[in-house]
């Protein structure tokens, strides 16, 4: 048998991969906290619909990961945003998620994280040449 590699874009190729690393991952992981995947995603619209931004994330196991979350730079600062984290803690929280996870760019969102309770628990320096990569987590349940 003869392998290459092929950078050729396939959905069925990435679903294979993905599919993969979840069942290989899934003999690992309690049996309780299989089959917790579910994508949770917040928007923030006005009354005609308008998107103004939003939270994109997923229960994974035991904890609730951010993958994007954005708003609009004329609003910013408004309050929205702790308002929309607040609303995924609360789901999270419903869902029995121990922790959130987030990362962001220093010219990101760190302090913003910082003031609503996330802890940095590693970075990577020098991202973009200039910039540096925090990962941050906050625990939802006191243990």
């Amino acid at each position: 048998m003869i392998l290459h590699i092929s950078r050729e874009p396939n959905k069925n190729d990435k679903q294979y991969v993905d599919d993969a690393l979840y069942k290989f991952n899934l003999k690992h992981f309690p049996k309780e906290l299989g089959n917790r995947y579910e994508e949770i995603n917040l928007f923030l619209k006005d009354d005609d619909g308008k998107v103004f931004g939003g939270v994109l994330s997923a229960v994974c196991w035991n904890w609730l990961e951010i993958y994007t979350f954005i708003l609009d730079e004329d609003i910013r600062y408004s309050g929205y945003g702790t308002t929309l984290l607040t609303e995924l803690e609360t789901i999270a929280l419903g869902k029995k998620c121990d922790f959130i996870k987030v990362d962001t760019l220093s010219f990101q969102a760190l302090d913003f994280y910082q003031k609503n309770g996330y802890e940095v628990f590693g970075s990577i320096d020098q991202v973009g040449r200039e910039f540096t990569h925090y990962y941050l987590k906050k625990d939802l349940h006191v243990k």
